[in-house]
């Protein structure tokens, strides 16, 4: 896919994984609307971006099924019809385990990490089948491949439902054109680390993925030949185990 012109909306954008998504893909020469529940760091990155391509800004709480179709009504007046869509809102909780955690936190997890991104698919998705072609990337976890008490409970079963819900609607989309792929990341420095139940030293910091490194991939992704799909990959630090 040529991705100049091209329309891509990235939630969780204004941080993390998603802001290193949407400088790859605008530097690529795309429209790129970032959303996300904090309009002071949506607004930041929109400001900062000096590099090629447009990017864009609007607030949107994914755990909100009004929310998403208010982002993505908006972006199909103001931007236009929308060709890539990147899950990329996320969270998790400092006490992780099933004897810590509320129940309360397990609603808010798997509303935000799993009900977001069916939210976001059933926005876009249909607008891609009907015009033959489109692009999903579902950022899920190594969490959600091999459940992991650094993951905890409700973060690992959230993004094993995305990884899920991903596959599920490839198998069914990809007749109409659709692709849909999940990155399964693995340690990655981005503000959810401040969310671990003990802090992250800098030295450790320093070994894993940056944002951009999931940039540079969700790019080789999206710019394949339209009949060619990566239907999952996982990325990881050179020095994190994986088993």
């Amino acid at each position: 896919m040529k991705l100049q012109g091209k329309i891509a909306v990235i939630t969780g954008g204004g941080t993390g994984i998603g802001l290193g998504i949407a400088h790859a893909f605008a530097e690529a020469g795309c429209i790129v609307v970032i959303a996300g529940r904090r309009e002071e760091p949506l607004a930041l990155a929109t400001a900062a971006w000096q590099g090629n391509g447009s990017l864009r800004h609007h607030c949107v709480d994914v755990s909100n099924r009004e929310s998403v179709q208010a982002l993505f009504d908006w972006v199909q007046s103001e931007v236009g019809e929308i060709d890539i869509l990147v899950n990329s809102a996320g969270t998790n909780i400092p006490n992780r385990t099933l004897a810590d955690m509320e129940p309360d936190q397990w609603d808010s997890v798997m509303a935000i990490n799993a009900s977001g991104a069916y939210y976001c698919m059933l926005a876009t998705v249909p607008s891609m089948r009907s015009r033959g072609g489109g692009l999903v990337i579902n950022i899920s976890s190594i969490s959600g491949v091999r459940a992991t008490a650094l993951g905890g409970v409700a973060y690992s079963a959230s993004k094993f439902a995305m990884a899920a819900l991903g596959m599920a609607a490839s198998n069914e989309v990809n007749v109409d054109g659709v692709r849909v792929t999940n990155i399964y990341p693995g340690e990655v420095n981005t503000p959810i680390l401040e969310k671990r139940p003990q802090a992250v030293t800098d030295e450790h910091k320093a070994r894993m993925l940056k944002p951009e490194d999931l940039g540079h991939l969700a790019l080789s992704i999206a710019t394949l030949p339209a009949t060619a799909h990566i239907p999952e990959v996982t990325i990881k630090p050179l020095s994190q185990e994986f088993s």
